[in-house]
């Protein structure tokens, strides 16, 4: 009898990309200006919402994002008629729920009910956007809660590379800061998210998905009756563009008796619509934006300096960055920063070879794929890119152009925005002992935290 291994005969070869193949697509501007999108999708006999609000600011400020953030916890935490309780039963009811989150961009409202409670979620959820009464006892109890939260965050050093690298990339751009700390958190007032709430939480500029097993132009029908007292002049922020990378010393930021480092690197990058987009993101696939990629093989596999780097471009309203991260040993640090300046170098000196380059292209067209594959992902997807004021045929176009992406493309993009000349490095560790060895490579210069003095 044959064993496995004596049967084995290698992995089969990749099958060939199937073309996308967009849903229906159904839209409609509603009476008071908010954009209603709908998609049926019956697999199974439920439906998902996503209602994005745009909540951007012009400029830096932390109470704002304060205020903002506690708003998103507290959203759903009474009206005038329907107390927290009341809102969860009712939700519960039709098989439902619903949530906020924030981000520099946008409020973010995500639900799912059963197809037949889409006409009640939407009551509720229209409710609590014109008459949110954020009482005073549960905004105390969120409050506390998010600052425990955050509490908690500010010992991850994860986190902590990430406040140090927004503040270096962003200064005093309103992305410079995306989590507020506890102190302007306590200062956030019921009364203030009343008003921000009143000022910035209306129809205008918002875009409302609906994705499941319901008739397109009778879930825009049931939004349009259900939505129709949600008005407001309200106004909304023009984020201002973001500012360009400024290479410069490693900015290495304390933190004494660390066993490990946060090391971060941010580059160049282009929005979605750029021409140079699709091969960018083949390029940062083969760098390493995946777990077949360059400098995961380079400092996970050969070296073993880490468990899992990984590199991504992140879009946002006012910008694009590619960030690449990895936690090292600490006597490592320096090592691990050194192939990666390697990696990045060779990605901006040499075209891949032409099997790295179908690895990456298969696995991001299989990637699109995947993201439409549940209603809950399709939704997500339909949401993220109208607020860029684009539609899902943009990810047919998009898949056009990574099948057609070249060696050379990725050569010309990589050279372009990953030589390690024009990023920005954050190290945050034990400066006693990873400075020395830093400071062999690059100038380094040291940078501290905000220190919260609540």
């Amino acid at each position: 009898m044959s064993t496995a291994a004596e049967v084995f005969t290698g992995m089969p070869e990749l099958g060939p990309n199937r073309k996308l193949a967009l849903p229906k697509v159904v839209e409609r501007t509603l009476p008071n200006g908010l954009t209603g999108i709908a998609i049926r999708r019956s697999a199974v006999p439920l439906v998902e919402l996503r209602l994005r609000v745009p909540l951007g600011t012009t400029r830096r400020s932390e109470p704002f994002v304060a205020r903002t953030t506690l708003l998103s916890q507290t959203l759903f935490s009474g009206t005038s008629k329907m107390s927290t309780m009341d809102i969860a039963a009712e939700l519960q009811a039709v098989g439902g729920a619903l949530n906020a989150g924030t981000d520099p961009d946008r409020l973010l409202i995500s639900g799912n009910a059963l197809g037949s409670g889409l006409d009640r979620i939407l009551e509720i959820l229209a409710e609590v956007l014109t008459d949110a009464a954020y009482p005073t006892t549960e905004v105390d109890t969120e409050r506390d809660r998010l600052v425990d939260r955050i509490q908690i965050a500010q010992t991850q050093p994860a986190h902590l590379a990430r406040v140090a690298l927004l503040r270096r990339v962003y200064g005093t751009h309103p992305y410079a800061v995306q989590t507020p700390t506890p102190r302007q958190v306590r200062a956030v007032t019921p009364r203030s998210l009343r008003t921000l709430h009143a000022e910035r939480l209306h129809p205008t500029g918002a875009t409302l998905v609906i994705v499941g097993d319901v008739a397109p132009a009778r879930a825009l029908d049931a939004a349009e009756a259900a939505l129709s007292g949600w008005n407001g002049g309200g106004k909304q922020a023009q984020l201002p563009a973001t500012p360009p990378l400024r290479p410069g010393p490693l900015t290495l930021v304390d933190r004494p008796d660390a066993i490990q480092s946060s090391l971060r690197i941010a580059l160049p990058a282009v929005e979605r619509t750029h021409p140079d987009h699709a091969a960018l993101q083949l390029a940062n696939l083969v760098f390493g934006g995946y777990f077949s990629s360059r400098w995961v093989e380079n400092i996970r596999e050969d070296k073993g300096y880490t468990y899992g780097p990984h590199s991504y471009v992140e879009h946002s309203i006012a910008g694009s960055t590619l960030v690449a991260t990895a936690e090292v040993a600490t006597e490592v640090t320096a090592p691990a920063l050194l192939e990666t300046i390697y990696e990045l170098g060779r990605m901006a000196t040499r075209p891949p070879q032409e099997a790295e380059l179908e690895q990456a292209r298969q696995y991001a067209l299989g990637t699109l794929q995947l993201g439409m594959a549940t209603q809950s992902g399709l939704a997500g997807l339909a949401s993220t890119y109208a607020g860029f004021g684009l539609r899902l045929d943009y990810l047919a176009d998009h898949a056009v152009r990574l099948a057609a992406v070249t060696r050379d493309d990725i050569a010309e993009v990589a050279a372009r925005y990953l030589a390690p000349a024009g990023s920005v490095t954050v190290v945050l560790g034990d400066a006693a002992r990873v400075e020395p060895s830093l400071a062999a490579l690059m100038p380094v210069e040291r940078s501290v935290l905000p220190v919260d003095e609540s």
